[in-house]
């Protein structure tokens, strides 16, 4: 029935609550025998945004005897409405309580939206910690890439879907009927589905914990898994998704999105996705042109984005953005083209596209020198980063956005200077048409499974030193400065880099009314504190702690295929400022090689 008019006449974006929109699928829920709802834990503007969670409402409503519902985190004004009404929270599609379902989905992708999980789980009426849920109770599920470190959402999640998630979500549904068939029962079923490769399942997995060297270490730290738990790595990306659900109201990313590659050759060490997406895969150009053509005509988009972690890197980009645009000139299609590396060619393939007003460029030099670009594998000149601003003001590109970190290891004051001298110098370019240019700076967050895994954060004063010393240093240059609250990345880092015992922090914060965490003005960093003080645990012990290369680390037991030798040795190679090639040129030896290999060999296949 959904929610009643009563509440959404009073809320802002009635529409984020409504469902009903164009393409969504409705399956009969009588006659289907598993039901999943895929929660995004953000709102519906952003989740509607998300990749992943189109690629797999198709996968799953493709099987005949599934059906997967869509359910986001409702707003303030919206939260309040339901619990004043005791409603519970509904999926979008059958208006059904959460509670009705037999797996709930969870996506991570950020570690600021943990909170919302509990929040979710909370409004549906699912008991919030995993022990206390029984047979009556959905399964929790999560996926995504914060899966690379479980450990801080353990207490409230059953399984863990570790790595790419097309085989895996099919897998898991097909074994979870089984199961349900048999009449097996919720413990019987969390064991069975724990076996299959790439599923983690906190409570099945357990042993006596080994504190290592980890001087943080206390008797009451939670037990460590037995087994080591492998990501799933797909061999080849499946079918684009054509025909998505087209949102009511404006999202963040309102266009057609096509995955043309999967995967970043590049190495850069503090990239994440770059090391855990690995190896790089790519759809052909007649699949993407194909694609393309179906998405525009299923839902009516006049913007199509080429999404990539490196666009430049897709073999004969050119000649696919001069197909798309041939193809459907009679359409006026806009192509996007994100993550374009710093180069001419990148102005170039920008500059034949056609735009009725040409849009910003955003590039991503990171490092202010040269030195320390070097350090973090992404060694591009100076000058060619200056030739390619020259470049695009001289083709009559005005607006720039450009992203740069501050606290990458080894980095000096000399380094945040180095900011200030690069973007004078390219306010210069422009030979009277001086470019306009937005900087972005955010806080280096250390993330497990790369190289700089082990490295300290800074702490908040000397981010705020170094950010003063930017600000001071820009004066005068007409640059419009956007700056990271020092304590979103602490925070940040804390989650992405605890162990089990980080949970009870999760549970204490979202008991004091932390939610949307994320945002900006939603954060309340002095009630986190206080969740920190509640559990007994010092954020800096997690945050401003330089790791031993010995240590035994809280993920330890996710294994991307990338060999833990590597990220070691990337992170010796970083400190004597030596860069790594890109695996195009020639393989670097970092595991995953080897790994392919045997899991070709599972599926049939030659190497």
């Amino acid at each position: 029935m959904g929610y009643p008019d009563s509440i959404l006449y009073k809320v802002a974006r009635p529409g984020r609550y409504t469902g009903g929109e164009w393409n969504s699928i409705v399956k009969d829920w009588q006659t289907t025998r598993v039901r999943v709802a895929l929660a995004y834990p953000d709102t519906y503007e952003i989740g509607m945004s998300n990749l992943a969670l189109p690629i797999l409402y198709e996968l799953l409503n493709k099987q005949p005897n599934v059906l997967a519902e869509r359910v986001f985190a409702p707003w303030i004004d919206m939260e309040a409405a339901i619990r004043q009404a005791k409603i519970p929270l509904l999926s979008l599609e059958s208006k059904r309580p959460l509670m009705e379902f037999d797996i709930v989905g969870f996506s991570l992708g950020y570690e600021l939206t943990y909170t919302n999980v509990l929040n979710m789980l909370d409004l549906a009426g699912i008991p919030v910690l995993a022990g206390n849920r029984d047979e009556s109770y959905p399964l929790v599920v999560a996926g995504g890439t914060c899966t690379l470190n479980p450990e801080p959402m353990a207490d409230f999640v059953d399984l863990f879907a570790i790595g790419d998630g097309e085989e895996l979500a099919v897998e898991l549904v097909t074994a979870f009927q089984k199961y349900k068939d048999n009449g097996c029962s919720r413990n019987e079923i969390l064991s069975g589905l724990a076996a299959i490769p790439g599923v983690y399942a906190p409570n099945v997995l357990r042993t006596d914990c080994q504190s290592s060297a980890n001087p943080t270490a206390s008797s009451n730290m939670p037990p460590r898994p037995k087994a080591t738990v492998k990501q799933r790595t797909l061999l080849a990306l499946p079918p684009a998704v054509v025909r998505p659900v087209v949102p009511f109201v404006e999202v963040v990313h309102d266009r057609g999105a096509i995955e043309i590659q999967r995967g970043c050759t590049r190495g850069c060490r503090f990239c994440q996705a770059g090391f855990a997406y690995r190896p790089q895969r790519h759809r052909s150009q007649q699949e993407v042109v194909e694609a393309s053509d179906q998405l525009i005509r299923n839902c009516g988009y006049s913007e199509i984005s080429l999404v990539s972690l490196a666009t430049n890197d897709y073999p004969g980009i050119d000649c696919l953005v001069s197909t798309l645009a041939h193809d459907h000139g009679s359409r006026q299609l806009t192509i996007s083209l994100p993550s374009l590396r710093i180069d001419t060619f990148s102005v170039k393939l920008m500059d034949s596209l056609r735009f009725v007003k040409k849009p910003g460029l955003t590039f991503a030099p990171e490092a202010g020198t040269e030195r320390l670009r070097r350090v973090i594998n992404k060694a591009v000149p100076d000058t060619q980063i200056i030739e390619t601003m020259a470049t695009a003001t001289s083709k009559g590109w005005r607006n720039f956005k450009l992203y740069f970190m501050i606290g990458l290891p080894t980095e000096t004051m000399e380094d945040v200077e180095g900011i200030v001298r690069l973007v004078g110098r390219l306010r210069h370019t422009g030979r009277g048409n001086e470019p306009r240019i937005k900087l972005s700076v955010s806080a280096f967050v250390p993330k497990s499974h790369t190289p700089f895994q082990w490295v300290a954060q800074d702490s908040q004063d000397q981010l705020r030193l170094k950010f003063e010393v930017l600000k001071r240093g820009l004066r005068g240059l007409q640059v419009h400065l956007s700056w990271e609250n020092p304590e979103t990345s602490l925070l940040e880092t804390v989650l992405a880099r605890g162990d089990r015992r980080i949970g009870r922090v999760i549970y204490h914060a979202w008991q004091a009314g932390c939610t949307f965490d994320a945002w900006n003005e939603r954060l309340r960093y002095d009630r986190w504190r206080h969740a920190f003080d509640k559990a007994g645990l010092d954020p800096g012990s997690y945050a401003h702690r330089q790791r031993s290369l010995d240590e035994l680390l809280p993920w330890a037991h996710v294994d991307t295929g990338v060999s833990h030798d590597f990220l070691k040795q990337e992170y010796l190679r970083a400190l004597r400022e030596e860069e790594t090639p890109d695996c195009r040129l020639g393989c670097n030896a970092c595991g995953l090689e080897s790994w392919q290999s045997q899991c070709q060999s599972k599926h049939g296949e030659s190497s």
